[in-house]
């Protein structure tokens, strides 16, 4: 697992906002300092150096118990299928 970085804010839908320290991609497994899964990675914004990261939690995950925490993340395996598969020359 990979440090994604630390929970900053709560948004009103009940997403949280990490300061990440990495690049993650759109629908990575997020994880918290005890290896369950919390959420996925929903959006990306911000400054390249330091961007901002919102999770879409999974149910039952309380929000207000993750700010201030450390989160992770680990990379999702691609299958091998690309948008340009079928696109011939």
């Amino acid at each position: 697992m990979d440090f994604l970085g630390t929970v900053d804010e709560i948004t009103n839908e009940g997403r949280v906002v990490v300061r990440s320290s990495v690049l993650p991609e759109v629908g990575n497994a997020v994880f918290d300092s005890s290896s369950k899964k919390i959420g996925t990675v929903k959006r990306i914004f911000g400054p390249v150096d330091e961007p901002f990261v919102t999770v879409n939690l999974d149910k039952g995950i309380s929000p207000e118990k993750l700010k201030g925490k450390d989160v992770y993340t680990t990379g999702r395996a691609h299958n091998g299928k690309d948008k340009r598969r079928n696109r011939r020359n």
